[in-house]
């Protein structure tokens, strides 16, 4: 199973907001600077902060002293749930699609994906966002975005 960049990309946007404080930097930060630190297209990564942002996993401040915060719900996530819902319910291969697998009515594999698809996501739910962030993470997470020391 592949996981979409934008469930990617909203795991560790979690992960580094799970740092901010711990050492990172006392400023929550914006979007933009999520964004700059994680390498990837600002518009992207406001679509990810809206989506968590709805699910109640972000909080966002608008104007001076804002920035992204994670909510205490965040903390907690499990990773298998968060990645249950931002992936969908979707099958893992597409036997209705426009063309039709022609062995749909009789056809095993289908079964057995959904299996292994629910025992992907099974052994994720133990996890949570806290979880992720502890050491060698956390560490070079809070390095991430600094200036280099000279």
């Amino acid at each position: 199973m592949r996981l979409t960049r934008f469930t990617d990309l909203a795991l560790r946007v979690l992960m580094r907001l799970a740092v901010v404080g711990d050492g990172a930097q006392e400023v929550p930060p914006t979007t933009r600077e999520v964004a700059e630190i994680m390498r990837v297209p600002y518009t992207h990564t406001a679509k990810v902060v809206a989506k968590l942002q709805h699910l109640g996993l972000v909080e966002a401040r608008r104007g001076r002293g804002g920035g992204l915060a994670l909510t205490p719900a965040g903390r907690r996530a499990s990773v298998g749930g968060l990645v249950r819902e931002l992936e969908g319910a979707g099958d893992v291969v597409e036997c209705e699609g426009s063309t039709p697998c022609p062995l749909n009515s009789a056809c095993l594999l289908r079964g057995a994906l959904r299996r292994a698809q629910e025992a992907f996501f099974a052994s994720l739910d133990p996890l949570t966002i806290g979880d992720l962030v502890t050491s060698p993470t956390g560490p070079l997470l809070i390095g991430l975005g600094r200036a280099p020391v000279s």
